[in-house]
C-alpha cells in the first residue's frame, strides 16, 4: 500500500497487480473504514481469484488435451497391436508403448486434479466474500434498520448492490466449478473422440461463466474505484 500526500490531503492507493496498468486509482476518501474497506478489499480479492482462475482455465486445458491425445494414441497402439503378427518381440515392445502412455496418462490426471484442487479453493474463497457482503447488508439494516442498505458507501451503488454481484459472480464460478468436475472425472475413460471434443470444449469456453460476469466485475472495480473511466 502505498500512502501520498497531494494538497495537503491523505490519499491512499492500493494497488491490485504491478503488471496490471489501469487496474489501480486513488481512493475516494482519504481514510478508509468500516464497511467501505471491506467492500473495497472485497473487490479486489474477486478480480485477483477470477484472473487466477482464467490461468488455472488455460493450464487445465493443455493438460486435457493431452490426455485426450494420449487417449486417442493408446486405442491406435491397441489397433496396430492386433494386426501384428504374434512374435515375441513385437508384443515386447507394443507392451512398453502401452506402458509408457498409461505412465503419461496417469501423469496427466494427476496434474488435471491439481488444477481442479486449486480451482476449488478459489471459489471456496469466493463464497467466503459472498458471505461477507451478506453479513455487511445485514450490519447496516441491524443499525440503520431496512433504509440502511440503500446507504451510497462509495458511488452509485446501495449496499444490496454489492452482495447482488458478488453473489451472481460466486454462483456462477460454482457452476462451472461442478462441470469441470464431471470433465476430470470422464475425460480420461472416453472412447468416441467426438464426445471428448464437446468435453475439452467446454473446459475452454465454461459455458456457465457468462460474458455478462465480466461486466459485472468490471463496473465493481469501477464503484470502489479500482478502475476509472477513461
Amino acid at each position: 500500500m502505498l500512502v501520498t500526500v497531494i494538497n495537503s490531503e491523505l490519499q491512499i492507493i492500493i494497488p491490485l497487480s504491478a503488471k496490471q496498468p489501469g487496474v489501480v486509482s486513488s481512493a475516494r476518501k482519504p481514510c478508509l473504514t468500516g464497511s467501505v474497506r471491506k467492500l473495497k478489499n472485497i473487490a479486489a480479492d474477486l478480480h485477483n481469484f477470477i484472473f487466477k482462475w482464467e490461468r488455472l482455465n488455460d493450464e487445465g486445458f493443455s493438460i486435457a488435451s493431452q490426455i485426450v491425445n494420449l487417449e486417442i494414441s493408446k486405442r491406435s497402439e491397441k489397433k496396430s497391436h492386433i494386426k501384428l503378427d504374434c512374435e515375441n518381440r513385437v508384443n515386447i515392445e507394443h507392451s512398453e508403448n502401452e506402458a509408457e502412455l498409461d505412465s503419461d496418462m496417469e501423469d496427466g490426471c494427476t496434474a488435471l486434479l491439481a488444477i481442479l484442487g486449486k480451482m476449488t479453493h478459489l471459489v471456496s474463497k469466493m463464497e467466503k466474500m459472498s458471505c461477507c457482503t451478506k453479513g455487511i447488508c445485514a450490519l447496516h439494516t441491524y443499525q440503520e434498520g431496512p433504509s440502511g442498505t440503500q446507504s451510497l458507501l462509495f458511488q452509485t451503488w446501495p449496499v444490496t448492490h454489492f452482495d447482488d454481484i458478488s453473489s451472481k459472480l460466486f454462483d456462477a464460478y460454482k457452476q462451472e466449478l461442478a462441470l469441470k468436475q464431471i470433465v476430470v472425472n470422464e475425460i480420461a475413460h472416453i472412447s468416441d473422440p467426438n464426445l471428448s471434443l464437446v468435453f475439452l470444449s467446454s473446459w475452454l469456453y465454461q459455458p456457465y461463466i457468462e460474458d455478462i460476469n465480466k461486466v459485472l466485475l468490471e463496473s465493481l472495480l469501477l464503484e470502489t474505484g479500482h478502475r476509472m473511466l477513461t
